[in-house]
């Protein structure tokens, strides 16, 4: 019997295998299906089109999830009916030994490409992702990141993005084989029909991952998008489909009716459906069930079938390098975007992209992935094996690794210097004298800018979709504690009270959500639920009663036509506190710039003031605070705009220091520097002694 291989996404033509539905029997040697083949190419050219010149998600790699599940089913199906063993370690060696070459091949390239036309703002990204991608994770790392798949502007996409699919199907490689090999023992423990036993659990899985799906995709769309067991339903489906068929006796015109009915569903999906709202949940029953209709269809023995079109030499063809085509396509279409400063691509450079993404794909298939796979010396014992697999992954961890390493060594090198050479909000001290070294590097590094968050000991609980973050420096037995509640802007601030905190012994909680400032008014700008969200912090603080309430007053605006303002609804709840005995420390607001600092360094590196913007856009002459203070008592108002505006400017770097993450957050190196200068002003509005 030809060994059916379990397929990748997209798979190889070998792989597209099965026993003839109409010849069920045991040991019945399995023919090659084409149409299979024409499926897999079809639905990777789908998702190149929507992805390159649409914008949108096909359902193609739905489909492509679906035939996996079903080659898989075929493979194992026929081992437990011919009485020969699982084998379950040697059949992951020999899949995986076939996947990760192809794999590493792209992720190296993409590495290469990454440093030669990305940006340093992104490479850090890009090396995250490379290593979740290569070890099959790369859905659960974009899930962390509640990631936008379908962000209309791919050039600031992640060229490892797509893996997120492969990751899935590999996490999937693991899992279904463990059920087939669990459901043999069971069923010739009991004596049980296997077929029957696997249509039972698989339908379990069906039906709860479906359900499950359709509940997280309706709360959570983009996060379920990723996630591994809201797509379980999909391989199970393909499991189903391949169990069934055996049974299934239809006629010429039921195949030729199936067969047509699904390809059209399957090629409108995309166009008609808004996948960007609806996808894992229900709807992606579309492309699955169109695709499940196709294989049910099968050869239709008819000139006027669908399966003659999806037979045809070009479709089967283009089914050896279709996996190398899905792992080229993405890091082409988002690396020659990034590189040409597009946002979508034309009909030409789209035609280009296809062009390239065709042609290495060729490449990857005929110079890597088919020696490997030809390759004997691993096949004769699992050691082997071992020995192949780890030298392709160790081929991509030494430039992950090596790349990593060199500007980890450079911040170390840098950060070494810093005192002297990154006074930050130090060189606006009068008293300060000026002994840097002009030629030092910047800090934080373009490549590191984007992690410059606080950073807290006890962690933080971070949801990205509601924009919240609930941290803590894990300080225990405290001699005082303090609560910082607001947006994002009172959450930068924890850094030199951090700073403090590990130096007096205190307790620093924090509780913020972004673009949702201390207001119980509703007004254009704050993010969904953030009045909801202020109740339930007002609560919180009350039963907490920590020594201190820290947050933000004013309001810097994103609009470069309006300036700083006092929100009304700011004062009820922060009267709410003081009325409990609660003090509270309020910090006017940090400038925001016109576009995102790192980036605007990068293109301007000899002119650092072009990436600042001026203090009238952002300050009023008098702090807004002032017409408040006389109603809160128990609030001390502290400004330090001085340190971000220090003239008619307000720069994006300051004493060789980055000042600013991104448009408006304030970086922790910057925030580091203003400690001091923080430190005797909190202390003297708390009232607080050192010690």
């Amino acid at each position: 019997m030809t060994q059916q291989r379990t397929s990748p996404l997209p798979a190889r033509n070998s792989a597209a295998h099965r026993a003839s539905p109409a010849a069920p029997k045991a040991g019945r040697k399995s023919t090659f299906r084409p149409e299979i083949q024409g499926l897999r190419s079809l639905a990777v050219l789908m998702v190149m089109s929507y992805h390159i010149w649409l914008g949108r998600v096909s359902g193609g790699v739905d489909v492509f999830l679906l035939i996996s599940a079903f080659l898989m089913t075929l493979q194992f199906v026929g081992r437990y009916e011919q009485g020969r063993p699982m084998a379950l370690l040697k059949h992951w060696l020999h899949l995986f030994r076939r996947l990760i070459p192809a794999a590493v091949t792209v992720m190296v390239a993409v590495l290469a490409a990454s440093i030669l036309f990305l940006p340093r703002t992104r490479w850090l990204e890009v090396i995250n992702q490379g290593w979740a991608s290569l070890f099959y994770a790369e859905n659960w790392l974009l899930q962390s990141e509640a990631t936008n798949y379908y962000a209309s502007d791919h050039s600031l996409a992640s060229p490892f993005q797509h893996f997120w699919s492969l990751s899935i199907q590999g996490q999937v490689f693991i899992l279904w084989p463990l059920i087939f090999a669990g459901a043999a023992i069971l069923a010739r423990h009991f004596r049980l029909r296997y077929r029957v036993l696997l249509c039972y659990i698989f339908a379990l899985i069906f039906v709860g991952s479906l359900v499950y799906s359709i509940v997280f995709t309706q709360t959570s769309q983009t996060v379920a998008y990723f996630d591994t067991w809201a797509r379980l339903w999909e391989f199970a489906l393909g499991t189903l489909v391949a169990l069934a068929l055996p049974g299934l006796r239809l006629s010429r015109g039921w195949r030729l009716a199936l067969g047509w009915l699904g390809i059209v569903a399957m090629l409108s999906c995309g166009l008609l459906l808004n996948v960007q709202a609806s996808f894992p949940g229900f709807v992606a029953l579309w492309p699955t069930l169109a695709a499940a209709c196709v294989m049910a269809a099968g050869q239709s023995g008819s000139k006027l079938g669908v399966d003659r079109i999806l037979s045809s030499k070009p479709l089967v063809r283009l089914g050896d390098i279709s996996y190398a085509l899905y792992l080229w396509h993405w890091p082409v279409l988002v690396i020659s975007l990034a590189a040409t400063h597009r946002d979508r691509a034309g009909p030409i450079t789209g035609a280009v992209i296809v062009t390239v993404s065709l042609v290495l794909a060729y490449l990857t298939t005929r110079f890597v992935e088919k020696p490997w796979r030809e390759w004997k010396w691993p096949e004769v014992r699992r050691r082997r094996a071992f020995i192949a697999i780890a030298a392709a992954v160790v081929t991509a961890v030494v430039p992950l690794a090596g790349w990593q390493l060199q500007l980890n060594i450079a911040t170390a090198a840098a950060a070494s210097q810093a005192w002297a050479n990154n006074p930050g909000a130090r060189s606006l001290d009068p008293a300060y004298v000026d002994g840097a070294d002009k030629s030092a590097p910047l800090l934080p590094t373009l490549a590191t800018a984007a992690e410059e968050w606080p950073e807290y000991a006890g962690g933080c609980k971070a949801d990205e979709k509601e924009l919240t973050n609930v941290c803590n420096n894990g300080k225990q037995n405290p001699t005082k504690t303090v609560l910082i509640i607001g947006n994002s802007h009172a959450h930068v601030w924890a850094t030199p009270i951090l700073t403090m905190a590990d130096k007096y012994g205190w307790r620093v909680e924090a509780i913020t959500k972004g673009y949702c400032p201390v207001t119980d008014h509703q007004a254009a700008g704050l993010s969904e639920g953030c009045l909801d969200f202020n109740k339930d912090t007002l609560k919180k603080v009350l039963e907490m009663k920590p020594d201190v309430v820290v947050t933000t007053s004013t309001r810097t605006d994103p609009d470069p036509s309006n300036t700083e303002f006092m929100d009304p609804g700011w004062v009820p709840p922060i009267k709410s506190i003081n009325d409990a005995g609660i003090p509270v420390v309020a910090l006017r607001d940090t400038p925001r710039l016109h576009e995102a600092v790192p980036a605007c360094l990068e293109s301007n590196t000899e002119n650092y003031a072009a990436c600042g913007t001026m203090t009238a856009e952002n300050y009023q002459a008098a702090s807004p605070d002032a017409a408040v203070a006389g109603q809160l008592p128990a609030t001390k108002f502290l400004d330090f705009s001085r340190f971000f505006c220090p003239d008619k400017l307000c720069p994006a770097v300051i004493g060789n220091v980055m000042v600013y993450k991104d448009d408006n957050h304030v970086t922790r190196t910057y925030m580091e520097s203003l400690t001091p200068y923080f430190e005797t002003k909190f202390m003297a509005a708390t009232g607080w002694k050192a010690g």
